[in-house]
């Protein structure tokens, strides 16, 4: 007897697809990437950003204006100064020595002066009696040549009623009255001369106290210089001297940086379409991770980065590259945003790198 058949149908494999995990996956990935592209797209419709921006301030270069040893230092690294306080000091003797030298050289053309002012007194006085005497033999002069005519006319009448030794006697007074008037005439001209060169010499102590009292107005003030004050209220930086050290006029001692500060960032020439001065800001430092700051673009250089260079590019040659040019823009930090980092906000100097990011949404 056979055995029973069995008739059962085995059932059918199912259909393999991917793994449930995989899918939920994918559809995460999906939706990260959606988003991450969502993100960029909006943040390039109403954001334009840049890391190429730092911190700046104005910084003062403290500087002697003449010569010296520094004999007294009252600035100290990081400190903090206010405009006009006294920074550091010179030794005066040089100064002092310089102004009693020309106080004496305006005594000496005091002097002079008065001098001159006595010989004009007296070359004045030798002219009014040179004057006299020129007046004195004019009138000799005449009467001699009066009494020479009456005595050639009587000479030569025919009566003969003078004799010639007595014309001869008249003609010799006439010509010594002529010499005599001509030397009268000679000796009021060269006190004349005398007179102008006396002036002449009174002009020049004049001139000479003049430029005297310039030289020692100046010392004065090279006086006044040896005492070195604060240009501006700020912070004492970069200090390179010290008691005792021999500075140069003009040599740079130290630096001041003011209190505020502000940014400078560089956006490409292509970023600056939407971007107008008091738009909002936000503001990255670097120094302060996590923190974020508010900013307002304040203003536009009035060229771009390549034009302020030492060697500004010229383009006028056979090869040229086109490059994306930056453009500097000052952004200004709001007041309450510092104030949020208390005494922090003091650590935000001049150099700093930032992050900024512009809304140039309407």
């Amino acid at each position: 007897m056979n055995a029973p058949q069995d008739n059962t149908v085995a059932p059918k494999p199912a259909k393999s697809g991917p793994p449930v995990p995989l899918l939920i996956v994918g559809a995460i990935l999906l939706i990260g990437g959606i988003g991450l592209g969502g993100r960029m797209w909006w943040r390039a419709q109403h954001l334009v950003e840049t890391e190429n921006a730092f911190v700046a301030g104005r910084l003062h270069p403290v500087a002697t204006r003449v010569a010296g040893v520094v004999t007294e230092m009252r600035m100290q690294d990081n400190a903090v100064v206010k405009a006009g306080d006294v920074l550091l000091r010179l030794d005066p003797s040089d100064a002092a020595v310089q102004i009693e030298r020309l106080k004496a050289q305006i005594a000496q053309a005091d002097a002079a002066i008065a001098t001159t002012a006595a010989q004009i007194a007296q070359s004045k006085a030798q002219a009014a009696v040179t004057n006299s005497q020129v007046a004195q033999a004019e009138s000799v002069l005449a009467r001699t040549e009066l009494d020479a005519k009456r005595s050639q006319a009587l000479f030569g009448a025919e009566l003969r009623a003078t004799s010639k030794q007595e014309l001869d006697a008249a003609l010799a007074a006439r010509d010594v009255a002529r010499a005599d008037l001509t030397a009268r005439k000679a000796g009021a001209s060269a006190a004349k001369e005398a007179i102008a060169a006396a002036e002449s010499a009174r002009q020049s102590a004049n001139a000479q106290k003049s430029a005297t009292q310039a030289l020692l107005k100046d010392a004065q003030n090279q006086l006044g210089y040896v005492e070195l004050r604060a240009s501006s209220d700020g912070r004492v930086g970069k200090r390179t001297v010290e008691v005792g050290q021999r500075v140069q006029a003009g040599q740079q001692l130290a630096a001041i940086v003011e209190p505020e500060v502000w940014i400078t960032a560089n956006f490409k020439e292509t970023q600056l379409a939407k971007m107008k001065p008091g738009q909002k800001v936000h503001v990255k430092v670097d120094a302060f991770p996590g923190k974020e700051l508010e900013a307002h673009v304040d203003s536009f250089a009035p060229a771009s980065g390549a034009s302020f260079a030492l060697l500004p590019p010229d383009n006028a040659t056979g090869n040229f590259t086109k490059i994306v040019q930056r453009v500097p823009v000052k952004v200004v930090f709001e007041p309450e945003s510092l104030k949020s980092l208390g005494e922090a906000a003091t650590r935000i100097v001049p150099g700093l790198s930032v992050q900024v990011e512009v809304e140039i949404s309407e």
